[in-house]
């Protein structure tokens, strides 16, 4: 479908959470966020008049993405609004057009793709998981993530995750290989029958890492996988550790784009990826990521910052989308105090599922419905 961009707005929201969310690279205590909205205006295949809006989101994330809430809703008005407003074209057209504008920004533009593509699945009357050919139905297990605080917080945070349903804990690692140990230790005696995740947010040199390691595969740990050890720039310190290591290493910081989930295929430097929209700039790049790691036979992960409802939606469904996708992490609406609009996916027990509707079949977040 060929369509007419008609309008591009953005209203900031900032809402509290449940309680402080820590990892090797920052603290969150609550999470301020631009809501992008953009008016499709058309016809249908029936020369029916189609007019829609979508809605995508960018938090601010400035430790990682650089951004800052005043950054995104900047970006997304002074740059991007005018490249697109106005503008006839197909989906593929506008994805583009976005990519396009300017180096950086990645959580803006992530969230303006998100809303055409969300306007685009409105409009063909489908949810957004098959409009990019897949399925929305089914259902994937989710994870919690329990992050860096002292053994004994850690430890009751993983036991309430898993007395909820959940049976995969996320572990924010990554201060010192000892004290790790002895956080990693109190979750363990506390909830020995889950799954773990293990993320070091590039805390541990590469020494670091693989004696880590080595040490958890040794004591027997049930550890899945271990997220970004080193260094994001440190390619061969991460080809190193992977080929030390017992446990499938997973690239969360150094995979930003396709070329560099290419780079990491060539140095053979992960076993995994973990595909977040904020960073890949959209769905698009995502997708690309996605298709490079199934050439490579890798696998990959959806995951996503500290974000809202409407984000973690998207990732939901290009989960769903993509046949390399085998886990995700979209764990953060839990963390919010406050968890709007209704609608784009349920969790019940550990497992998430698309609710369904079209685009991502969520209720429209208007600015009045803001905490700001």
């Amino acid at each position: 479908m060929r369509a007419r961009l008609s309008s591009v707005r953005a209203h900031r929201h900032r809402v509290p959470l449940l309680r402080p969310f820590v990892t090797a690279a920052r603290r969150t205590d609550s999470v301020e966020y631009v809501v992008a909205e953009v008016v499709l205006t058309g016809e249908d295949a029936d020369g029916r008049p189609v007019r829609v809006t979508g809605q995508g989101s960018a938090a601010e994330t400035a430790a990682v993405t650089g951004e800052t809430a005043q950054s995104i809703e900047r970006l997304l008005m002074t740059a991007l609004r005018p490249a697109l407003e106005g503008r006839t074209g197909d989906l593929r057209t506008f994805s583009r057009l976005i990519a396009a504008t300017g180096t950086g920004g990645t959580s803006a533009k992530a969230a303006l793709e998100v809303a055409l593509h969300d306007a685009w699945g409105q409009a063909a009357g489908i949810p957004l998981a098959e409009l990019l050919g897949g399925r929305a139905d089914g259902a994937m297990p989710n994870d919690m993530t329990v992050s860096l605080e002292s053994p004994e917080t850690m430890a009751a945070h993983a036991r309430a995750a898993f007395d909820s349903g959940t049976r995969i804990l996320k572990i924010k690692l990554g201060s010192s290989p000892e004290a790790d140990r002895r956080r990693l230790g109190a979750v363990v005696e506390a909830v020995p029958e889950v799954r773990l995740r293990l993320d070091a947010n590039q805390g541990w040199s590469v020494e670091e890492a693989c004696r880590s390691l080595a040490a958890f595969a040794a004591d027997g740990l049930p550890v899945d996988l271990v997220e970004q050890p080193v260094a994001a720039a440190d390619t061969a310190g991460l080809a190193r550790v992977r080929a030390e290591s017992a446990v499938p290493i997973m690239a969360d910081e150094s995979v930003w784009s396709p070329d560099d989930a290419r780079r990491l295929v060539d140095a053979q430097a992960a076993d995994l990826f973990n595909i977040k929209l904020a960073k890949t700039g959209g769905i698009a790049a995502a997708l690309e990521i996605a298709d490079v790691a199934q050439e490579a036979g890798l696998k990959c992960m959806m995951g996503a910052m500290m974000e809202p409802r409407i984000s973690i939606t998207a990732a939901a469904h290009l989960a769903f989308a993509h046949p390399a996708v085998t886990t995700i992490d979209l764990d953060s609406p839990a963390w919010f105090a406050e968890d709007v609009p209704d609608g784009g996916f349920a969790e019940e027990r550990g497992m998430l599922r698309l609710c369904g509707g079209p685009g991502l079949g969520l209720r429209r977040l208007p600015p009045e419905d803001s905490a700001a």
